[in-house]
Order: C-alpha cells, then structure tokens, then sequence
C-alpha cells in the first residue's frame, strides 16, 4: 500500500467478505485490524480478498524443533496438523533434522498455538535466536528502507547522466554542439533511450507491479498514476525516437528524461518516507527493548538458561543482581530491591520479599531471588502494554473519515481531470498542440498522487501514541486522542486517585504529662489485634516512628465506638469522642483541635491511658503530593474540575476547599457514579472521568473518556480508554496536553496534504499559461510530490520532541536511575 487510495480499496474488499463486521487498514502501520462476526471464522477469505485486490498479506517464517517423529507417516500428521491451524499458509517438516518450517500470516498465529496444536504426541519448542526481540514492523521498515536504497542508486545511477546530456545541452549551446559533431541526435536519442528504459522498467517496475492490477480492478492508485504519466512520456518519446513519421510536424521531441527523473525521484521520496515510517515505532521498539532475551530456569535441581519464549507458567526462575526480570511472576525465596521505574516511574527501588509480584522487564538492583513464573509470553505486563500501544497505533480516528471520504473519488477524479487536460491542450494549445498536451496530462498525474493523504492522520497517531507510552500514559484506543482533547470537565474520584487510597496518621496531640513516642508506641500496641483500616495505620505510625510495639495482654474492640487494650501492664483505651464521654473522660478538652481537624476532612479519635486522656489523634486518607498541582494544571487548560466521592459531604468538601475544585458530588453509591456523570453529560459537559477501583468501571465507561489510574483494578483499566501508568495525576494535564498537540499536528498535515493536491493541480493542468505563460514541468511535479509525504511525515514526527507542561515520576527523564530504563511505558 502506499496511498490513502490503497487503504480505501483493501478496507472495501474486506467489508465484502461475508461475517467481517468492521475493517480498519492503517497506512503507517500496514496493518489491517479486522473484526468478524461472533463464531465467523473466514481468514482464508480474507486472505483471499486481500489478495483480489492486489495487494499481498504479509507472512512470516516460524521454525520448530518438533520431537516424537519416527516415519513419513509421522510428517505428514504433523504437516496436517499445522496447516489446520487458522493463519498458517505452509509447513514442511523435515524428519532428519527434526523440524518444522512454518509459514504464517504475519501476526495471524503464534508459536505457541503452532505447538499446541501437535500437542503431547509431537512436543515442539521454537527454534529462533532467543536474544531476537526487534519489532517486526521495525525490521520491515529497515528492509523497505534497503530495498529503496539499492532502487534509488540504480536510477540515480542511469538518470544522472541521462539529465545531464538532456538539459546540459539546452542551456549550455557549445555542449550541444559538441554532441551534435560526435554523436548527432539520432545517436543521443538512442542513448537516452537505453538509460531510460533501464531506469523505466528496473526501478520503474514496482510502479508497473501494483499500479497496473489496481488500475484492471477499476480502483487506481498513486502507483497507476505514475505508471500511466512515466509509460506516456516514455511511449511518447519511444515513438518520436524509432516512428518519428507518425508524428505530426514539429511535435518530434522525446521526455525520456522526464520519465526516468520522475521515477528517480518518487523512489528517492518513498525512502525517505521508509525511514521516517521506521522512526515513527520507535517508541515500540523501545518497549520491546526492555525485555530480557534469557531466563535461568530451574530443571532438575539445576538453573538452566533457556530463550524467554521457552518458559512457561509455574516454571521457577532464578535471577542476579543486576538482571532483568525476564516475566511476570511471585518471589519464593529471597528477597531484593527491584527498580520499577519502566512501569511507575518512580525512581527509589521497590522492596521485595517471598511473597511479592515482579514484573517483567524490571531491573533487580541487588539481592538474588528465585520467583514462580505466573504470566508468560503475551500475558505478561509489559506485551500488555505493547499490544495497548500498537492498538492505539492502528486505530483510526473520526477526523480520519473525512480522508476516506475524499480520497475514495480523488484518484478516478484525477484520470478524468488528466484526461480533460489533454484534450482541451490538443484542441486549444498552441503548436505543438500535441506535446503541451502530453506534458501537462503527465504533470497532472504526478501531482496529484496521494500519498501525503494517506500518511496525514497514522503517522501522527504513531509518534502521539509512542510519546504517550514514553510519559506513562497508555491510550488504548487511539479515538481518546481526538475526545480527550474536547473534554471540558474532569471527573475525579477520591479514594486512590486524589488521595493514596490508604489512611494514614495526620495528627497527634498530647495532653500534658505524656510523651509522644512512648504514647505512639502504646496506641500502636494496643491497636495491633485490629482489623480496622484506622488501625492498621495507627500501627503503621507506631512503627514509622520507631516505637516498641508489645503484643498486648488483652484486646476487646467495640464496634462503632473503639478498643481497649492491656498493654504491658497499662489500660489502653482509644475510641471516638463518645466513647471518651462514656469512659468518664471529658473530649472537650480537645474541642477547638477537633473541630479544627473535621473541618479539614479529617477524622478525630481520642486515646486515654489508665483513666486519664491522654491525646487526640487524627487519621485520614492523605491527598496525594503530587495532586494540587495537578489540579491547578487542569484549571489553567480552562476545565472545570469535579470531585465525585461515597464520603461524608463534610469530608468532601473539605478536600474540595484545599485543593480548589469547582464542584463536589459527594456521598455517592458505587452505581450512583454513573448517574452523577450522567447529569454532568446532561448540562452539556464534555466529560473525562479519572478512577481507580472496581466501582469506577462504570463512570469510566460512562464518560467520554475514561482515565483509570494503573495502579488501580484490571477491570477499572479495562473500562478506560486512557491508562496512567503511575498514580501521579499530572499525567492527567500532559495527557489532554498531548492530546491537543497531536490533533494539532494531524489538522497541519490534513492541510498541507489538502491544500497541496487541490492547489497544484489546476496549475500543473496549465491554468496559469494564458495569464502568466507558466507551466508545471512533470519533473518538478514529481519533486514537489515526493516532498508533500516527506515533509507531512516530518511534521509529525516533531511530536516525538513535545514537552509534558508538568514533570510527572513517569514522564521525567530524571526519574530513572540508570540508563537501562529511561522512561516510563
């Protein structure tokens, strides 16, 4: 494919197929995501259809090392078995060598489905260098790249000296005359037609291979543009040089040298593009970098090491200081600091004991641990995340319709304004009639091809989505890049999104006559039976602060009101203030801290020892450091903020006054979520709902974008259209932000493609000849053409440069502590 006419004409033979629902074919990517109806299973006629409309699927080569083989009989089972699987072309087995060579749909089938498929009679293992983990995409772009390269310098090779004796001689008069004594001009055309015809059907005849079936099936492309405007300046001057007889007088000019710099330079433009595509899944590429090649795996007593698509769910894994966690799994024994930052983007090192997860692609920093593999292969977090990217990156966007639309009649319409222009040039221009005709029909062809169209809107989503994934925000589906940046009111949650999701201690004030560390280390004590959550983080105050925590002698809890502990010989009483009242104990002593402390959303206890009141304590879920500035980010982007929350409204509110938000919702059921962004909707709202936990799922699928924090719930993520991979709510301003910037940049490219091909075609059809005497030469139209997609892809991939407004743990190169994990995904 290699214009927007392309994808058009793949999508239409794809919705033609019977149970495919919906087809999306991306240009950038060269991928085709299709979605079929449930229980349909029709890749052969998808392929099929691909196929019928000229183009090629691509595949790709999987070997096997297959075991259990003893006869032919044996090959031909496992032949058939691997051809049953859907997505598989071929196989060959060969029973020497004990392999299997497979050929796939590119991306249709995996290898573990391949050895699954042979099951336990002929068990199977890949056979690839296990340390090979560049994209596929990358590696394509690079051999396109290559192929160009070497197509380039062959017309380069031929044109050079094809232009310089052509136009050398017209502008310089003793240069012709030397040709003319030596050679004579029979002779040059001669000359000029061997080099051109090299160039016309060596590097020209990629044009011939995809430009002539598009053009039989009635849906032409740039390709057959370029073949009908390269073959009518070759076949013109083919005529003038061998049947200059059949010509009428004074039209006796040959174009050979329009034709092969045409060629030489469209060809010179789609490696450029090869390039620039490579650089935009660089992000990809990076993402796929992270990951280990090996694993040292436990067999037999023994670590062995074996390639990272060998290990399976449940084997037990060894990993060194300094290794990288090769998948996902839990600590059996041992215990270590592991750098996380490539997924929170924290830069301290996270601790880990037996017990604990680890996730792939982290570093650990210093001890040695053996842990259970629990996700392996594409379950494992880190492919999530690079399946969210290139999900993100082949969608389309609803500004990309607009494309479709257009490009759908572009091509047909140029044919017909090509052949228009040759007429009314044979019929009206001036002699010779015949080769202003020929060159203007050509110079229309060629300007009008619409690669810089095609390219517009998916190069933009690449490098958007690819600098998202690099500041820890994962859009899962490319269309939140066009809602999000339309929200005009963010909806937060509370617990865990502007807050830390855990209470903590905030407060503590002693009566006279008590130490605060020895009381610490008593409240602490005395709270450890509890289960409550207050408790716990009493306990955790307790500890943090260096206190001696006894087991207590005795613990009696009451619900609703507080506990009382035998705590080394001491009473230990800590409650609410009517608990207090109840005890004989008289709270008030605390009135102006108390009320002081609920008005800040704060929730205040009282602690006595041995009958006398001894402090007031206060506990709440703290806001989180990073959210105020988050929250006056959003303000200066010109959003309403609104906080939606099951909390008592005076706790709410509180919060609301401390961090300035505009509008609180507060004591919500979990289902009332969806009801209050509902109303937010109903007064015209554009509405992005950020959320963490499970009865957020809801509102994020409500909202017209979902933003789930990711260190929240799989299934609040699995809502959300955008995933911050921290917790950090800055991320949620550089996400609108880039949003903004992206669809910025895709509105520049529409325009320079637009404007391009709608401005320039009129000139090169001669329109300003009668005023100005000016004529479009085929050679410049096919530069200018060539450079439409080079500076369209340009534009896009400045977005690789943007700059979050705020620095964000995922987003700050600062943040990581080594080279290794640079950035956040």
């Amino acid at each position: 494919m290699n214009c927007a006419s392309c994808v058009g004409r793949v999508e239409r033979a794809l919705l033609a197929v019977d149970g495919v629902r919906e087809a999306q074919v991306n240009l950038a990517t060269e991928q085709a995501r299709i979605t079929l109806e449930p229980g349909a299973d029709h890749l052969g006629e998808v392929v099929a259809a691909i196929r019928g409309a000229g183009y090629e699927p691509r595949t790709e080569t999987v070997e096997l090392a297959v075991g259990g083989m003893t006869c032919g009989g044996c090959v031909s089972s496992v032949e058939g078995k691997l051809r049953g699987v859907p997505g598989v072309e071929d196989a060959t087995v060969n029973l020497a060598t004990g392999k299997a060579t497979v050929t796939v749909l590119a991306g249709a089938v995996s290898a573990q489905e391949l050895i699954a498929a042979l099951g336990e009679r002929y068990p199977a293992s890949r056979v690839d260098d296990a340390g090979t983990h560049a994209s596929e995409s990358g590696s394509r772009h690079g051999d396109e790249a290559n192929r160009l390269k070497r197509s380039l310098g062959i017309a380069a090779l031929f044109t050079v000296p094809l232009f310089i004796l052509d136009m050398g001689a017209m502008v310089i008069p003793p240069m012709h005359a030397f040709l003319q004594y030596t050679l004579g001009q029979q002779n040059l055309y001669y000359l000029f037609f061997l080099l051109a015809t090299v160039v016309q059907f060596g590097p020209g005849l990629q044009f011939y291979r995809k430009g002539w079936p598009a053009l039989t099936h009635g849906a032409p492309d740039m390709n057959s543009l370029v073949m009908l405007g390269t073959s009518a300046a070759w076949g013109y001057s083919v005529v003038a040089t061998f049947l200059p007889q059949v010509l009428p007088a004074g039209t006796v000019h040959v174009y050979f040298e329009a034709s092969a710099v045409i060629i030489t330079l469209i060809v010179f433009g789609r490696y450029l593009e090869a390039i620039a595509k490579g650089r935009t899944g660089e992000a990809i590429q990076r993402l796929l970098s992270l990951q280990a090649r090996t694993a040292r795996v436990q067999r037999d007593g023994e670590p062995v090491e074996i390639g990272i698509d060998e290990v399976v769910v449940g084997d037990v894994v060894v990993v060194r200081p300094g290794e990288k966690i090769p998948v996902d799994g839990q600590i059996v024994d041992g215990s270590s600091w592991i750098d996380e930052s490539m997924v929170t983007g924290e830069p301290i090192p996270a601790q880990k004991e037996t017990g604990s997860e680890v996730i792939g692609g982290t570093i650990n920093r210093t001890g040695s641990f053996t842990f259970r593999a629990t996700k392996v292969g594409a379950d494992t977090l880190l492919a999530q995340i690079v399946r969210m990217v290139e999900q993100a990156q082949g969608s389309k966007l609803p500004i990309q319709a607009l494309v479709d639309r257009f490009t759908a009649y572009f091509v047909p319409v140029v044919m017909v304004v090509a052949a228009l222009t040759f007429g009314i040039w044979l019929l009206a221009g001036p002699a010779p009639a015949l080769t202003f005709a020929l060159v203007n029909a050509v110079a229309v062809l060629i300007i009008a091809c619409p690669c810089a169209m095609g390219l517009a809107t998916p190069t933009s989503i690449m490098v958007g989505t690819g600098k998202a994934a690099e500041m820890g925000v994962l859009f899962r589906r490319g269309e939140a890049l066009q809602t999000l940046r339309n929200a005009d009111m963010i909806a937060l949650d509370k617990t865990g999104t502007l807050t830390r999701g855990r209470p903590e201690l905030t407060d503590l004030e002693t009566a006279a006559g008590f130490d605060r560390t020895e009381l610490l280390g008593l409240i602490g004590a005395a709270e450890r039976r509890s289960e409550h959550p207050i408790g716990e983080a009493l306990v955790d105050a307790a500890r943090a602060a260096g206190a001696t925590l006894q087991e207590p002698d005795t613990f009696d809890a009451e619900p609703g009101r507080g506990i009382t502990a035998q705590v080394g010989g001491r009473r230990v009483q800590v409650g609410s203030a009517r608990f207090m009242t109840e005890l004989g104990l008289a709270p008030e002593v605390f009135r102006d801290i108390g009320e002081r402390l609920a008005d800040e959303g704060k929730t205040p206890l009282y602690a006595a020892v041995d009958g006398r009141l001894a402090a007031i304590v206060a506990v709440a879920d703290p806001v989180k450091d990073t959210t105020p500035a988050a929250i006056q980010a959003l303000h200066a982007e010109g959003l309403r903020v609104v906080m939606i929350t099951g909390d008592n409204r005076r706790t709410a509110e509180a919060i609301a006054r401390r961090l300035g938000i505009d509008h609180v919702v507060a004591e919500v059921l979990p289902a009332g979520k969806v009801d209050a962004v509902k109303e937010l909707q109903a007064d015209g709202a554009r509405v992005a709902f950020v959320g963490d936990g499970i009865n957020d799922a809801p509102a994020l699928a409500q909202a017209e974008v979902g933003i789930a924090i990711g260190t929240g719930t799989d299934i609040a993520i699995e809502s959300a259209e955008v995933v911050l991979m921290s917790g950090d709510l800055r991320n949620v301003p550089n996400a609108i932000a880039l949003s903004r910037a992206t669809i910025r940049n895709i509105k520049q490219n529409l325009f320079w493609a637009f404007a391009y091909n709608t401005s320039l075609i009129p000139v090169a059809a001669g329109i300003l000849y009668p005023a100005f005497g000016i004529l479009l030469s085929p050679m410049f139209a096919a530069f200018a053409m060539a450079a439409s997609s080079v500076c369209v892809l340009s534009n896009a991939l400045r977005l690789k440069r943007f700059r979050p407004p705020m620095k964000s743990a995922a987003g700050s190169d600062e943040s990581a502590p080594s080279g290794e994990a640079s950035h956040a995904v």
